[in-house]
C-alpha cells in the first residue's frame, strides 16, 4: 500500500506540469506533407500532435477522478495541500484542525480514493 500511494502523490505532483505541457503544445502547426515519400512515418508536426491528444487524455483522467471526489478534506489534501502545494504538513492539519497523524490518515484516504477513482494498475 505505501508503494501505491507513493505513486499516486508522485502522479498528483506532475499534474500541474502535465498542464504546463499541454499548454505548451497548444502551440503545434498543422502538419506538413512535402508529397516526398520519407523513410519516417511521422513528421515533427503529427508527433506533437500525437503528444497533445495523448497529454490531454491523461489531463482529462486526473480531473475526472478529482472532480469524482465529493468530500471536502480529500479535495483540500488532494488539490490545495499536494497539487498546489499552498500549505506544509502543520498549516494544513490547522487549516483541517486535525492532529498530524489524523492528517496523515485522511491524506493517505485520499489517495488511494483517488487512485480507484483514477484507476491505476499498481
Amino acid at each position: 500500500m505505501r508503494q501505491d500511494v507513493k505513486k499516486i502523490r508522485n502522479l498528483l505532483k506532475q499534474y500541474d506540469k502535465l498542464k504546463r505541457d499541454l499548454t505548451a503544445f497548444n502551440q503545434v502547426s498543422s502538419p506538413s506533407f512535402d508529397g516526398v515519400s520519407s523513410h519516417s512515418s511521422r513528421n515533427g508536426a503529427e508527433s506533437r500532435l500525437i503528444n497533445h491528444v495523448d497529454l490531454s487524455y491523461q489531463l482529462k483522467e486526473v480531473e475526472d477522478a478529482l472532480n469524482a471526489i465529493d468530500d471536502p478534506q480529500y479535495q483540500f489534501i488532494l488539490h490545495d495541500y499536494i497539487i498546489e502545494k499552498r500549505f506544509n504538513r502543520n498549516e494544513a492539519c490547522k487549516k483541517l484542525s486535525v492532529s498530524v497523524s489524523k492528517f496523515n490518515y485522511l491524506k493517505n484516504e485520499a489517495l488511494l480514493l483517488f487512485k480507484n477513482l483514477y484507476n491505476l494498475n499498481l
